[in-house]
């Protein structure tokens, strides 16, 4: 009876029995770290040093990041309020908006002369002046074809 019990469910019970075994082993390793760590204040201390200097390094950082944000932001709305003084002396004057012309001139020469720009290169045109798509020609090698009828050829 016993024999023909481990002849039928054999591999069963082996599976049954390395599943339960590695339950146990899981569950004393982890009450083993468990211990490790809840024994050890000094290191728990240190660990929780290292990540409050960590969390306060990040947010210098953001900080200083903000900071910066907020300096350019301040420096671009002067310069937008200097453009608009010089435009509205310019119209005092009488010039109109030649004055802002050439503030955008300027400002264009100062942002290329900062940058590298590359040359355009003459770009073919995708399709020839000539191409129709409603006329059917002109596609090249590829022509709709309506698909066959009847049944599919699979068997």
């Amino acid at each position: 009876p016993v024999s023909s019990l481990f002849s039928e469910y054999g591999w069963y019970l082996l599976l049954l029995t390395c599943e339960q075994t590695q339950r146990k082993l899981c569950v004393t390793q982890c009450k083993q770290a468990d211990l490790f760590y809840s024994l050890d204040p000094v290191s728990v201390v240190r660990r929780q040093e290292a990540l409050e200097a960590s969390r306060q390094r990040m947010q210098a950082e953001l900080d200083a990041k903000a900071a910066e944000f907020k300096e350019k932001q301040q420096r671009m709305e002067e310069e937008k309020r200097q453009q608009k003084i010089e435009m509205w002396d310019s119209m005092k004057e009488g010039k109109s908006y030649i004055g802002k012309a050439k503030l955008s001139q300027n400002s264009d020469e100062a942002a290329s002369s900062s940058t590298v720009l590359k040359p355009k290169t003459d770009k073919k045109p995708l399709r020839s002046s000539g191409y129709n798509p409603l006329t059917g020609d002109g596609g090249g090698t590829c022509a709709w074809r309506p698909g066959r009828r009847g049944p599919s050829a699979g068997g």
